[in-house]
C-alpha cells in the first residue's frame, strides 16, 4: 500500500513539474516575442468629444419631439449645414490663393488626462501626448489637461510640470481642470496653467514635502541578525530601513527635506506670483471653494462643463497615449512586479522626497 502510494505520489508531483516547466517555457517565448516587438510601444487614441456631444444630444432629443418634428428639424438643418459648406469652400479656396490657409482653420481644444502615481509613471504616455500635439497645433488652438493625482516622486512630478510647460513655451493657452485632486505635486503640475478650474469639493494644495519609513533596526538585533552597508561618501545615505540611524543623519535629511520644499515653492512663486505662499506653502490642503478664495485656482466648475461649452465653436479632441501590454502580462499576470514595485517604492522613499 505504502509503495503504491509513494508511486502514485511521485507521479503527482511529475504532472505537476510538467505543467511548471510548460508555463515556463510559455513565459520565456511571450518574453521572446514580445522583446522583438519591443520597437512598437504605443499608440495614439483620438476621439473627437464635439461629434460624441452632438450625438449624445441627437439621442436624447429623439426621446424628447415626436418623429414628424425630429424629421422637419434634420431638413432645416442639412439645409443650414449644405449653406455653411459651401460658404466656407469659398473662402478656404480664397484663403488658398492669397497664401492665407491657415487662418481659415478651425480652432481645436486637445483635451489630455492625467491619473497620476506615487512615482508619476504616466509621464511617459503625457510627454507622447504634448509632442504629439506641438507637431499640428496652430493659433487659435488651446490645450485642457483634465487632472487628478495627490503627487508623489519629486522628480518624476518635476518631469511632468515640464511637459506641461512645453505647451506654455509653445505659445497654446492651457487649462488645468482638477475635478477631484490636484495636490502636491499634482499642484506642481496645475500651476504651470494660465487658468486653474476647480470643482467646488474637489482637494487642492498641500504643498510641502514628506518622506518616511520604517526602521527594523531594533527587530533585527532581537533576532542577532547584523545589517552591514557600506557607502563612499559621507552622505551617500543618510536614514536607512535596516541600520541604525543617527541624529546627525536625521538632521541632514530633514536639511534636504527643506531644501526641497524651497525649491517647490520657488517654483510655485514664479508661475502663480500673486499668491502668498507664508499662508498657502504650509502642506495644508484645501477644498475648491477655499482654494478660490487663496488664489490657489481660478475658477470654480468642471471639466464637463469646459467641454461642453468648447464643443460649441471648436472642434473637441481628446489625446490619449495607450501604451501596448506586454504578452508577459498577460500571461504571468502582474502580481509579482506589482509586489516588486511596491517594495522599490518602499525602500527609495526612504531617500526620495514625496511632494
Amino acid at each position: 500500500m505504502t509503495l503504491e502510494f509513494l508511486l502514485d505520489y511521485g507521479l503527482f508531483l511529475a504532472k505537476i513539474a510538467t505543467i511548471v516547466v510548460a508555463i515556463i517555457a510559455i513565459i520565456v517565448i511571450a518574453k521572446g516575442v514580445s522583446g522583438r516587438g519591443a520597437g512598437a510601444k504605443g499608440e495614439l487614441e483620438i476621439v473627437d468629444l464635439t461629434e460624441k456631444h452632438k450625438q449624445t444630444v441627437e439621442q436624447l432629443e429623439h426621446h424628447l419631439h415626436d418623429d414628424a418634428f425630429i424629421k422637419a428639424r434634420d431638413k432645416a438643418e442639412k439645409k443650414s449645414e449644405k449653406e455653411q459648406a459651401k460658404s466656407r469652400e469659398k473662402e478656404i479656396k480664397k484663403a488658398a490663393k492669397e497664401g492665407d490657409l491657415d487662418s481659415k482653420r478651425e480652432p481645436h481644444l486637445f483635451v489630455l488626462d492625467f491619473n497620476g502615481s506615487i512615482d508619476a509613471k504616466e509621464v511617459a504616455s503625457l510627454r507622447e501626448e504634448v509632442t504629439a500635439i506641438l507637431a499640428v497645433a496652430r493659433e487659435g488652438d488651446e490645450v485642457l489637461l483634465r487632472l487628478e493625482t495627490g503627487g508623489g516622486m519629486v522628480h518624476g512630478y518635476g518631469l511632468a510640470s515640464s511637459q506641461l510647460d512645453r505647451i506654455k513655451s509653445a505659445g497654446l493657452p492651457l487649462t488645468i481642470a482638477v475635478d477631484k485632486v490636484a495636490a502636491s505635486g499634482g499642484y506642481m503640475m496645475a500651476c504651470i496653467a494660465d487658468k486653474i478650474v476647480s470643482a467646488p469639493f474637489a482637494i487642492v494644495g498641500s504643498i510641502g514635502v514628506i518622506a518616511q519609513l520604517p526602521n527594523f533596526n531594533k527587530l533585527l538585533k532581537k533576532h542577532d541578525i547584523e545589517f552591514e552597508q557600506l557607502t563612499a561618501g559621507e552622505y551617500k545615505r543618510t536614514l536607512t530601513m535596516f541600520g541604525e540611524n543617527s541624529d546627525k543623519a536625521r538632521e541632514k535629511f530633514k536639511q534636504e527635506l527643506e531644501e526641497t520644499h524651497g525649491l517647490f515653492k520657488d517654483f510655485i512663486r514664479d508661475h502663480r506670483p500673486d499668491l502668498d505662499l507664508d499662508k498657502v506653502a504650509t502642506g495644508e490642503h484645501w477644498f475648491g471653494t477655499q482654494a478660490k478664495e487663496l488664489g490657489l485656482v481660478d475658477e470654480i466648475s468642471t471639466s464637463d462643463d469646459l467641454v461642453v461649452a468648447a464643443c460649441k465653436d471648436k472642434t473637441v479632441l481628446s489625446i490619449r497615449y495607450v501604451q501596448k501590454k506586454k504578452l508577459t502580462d498577460k500571461l504571468a499576470g502582474s502580481a509579482g512586479e506589482a509586489a516588486d514595485s511596491v517594495l522599490m517604492k518602499l525602500i527609495s522613499r526612504g531617500q526620495r522626497p514625496i511632494v
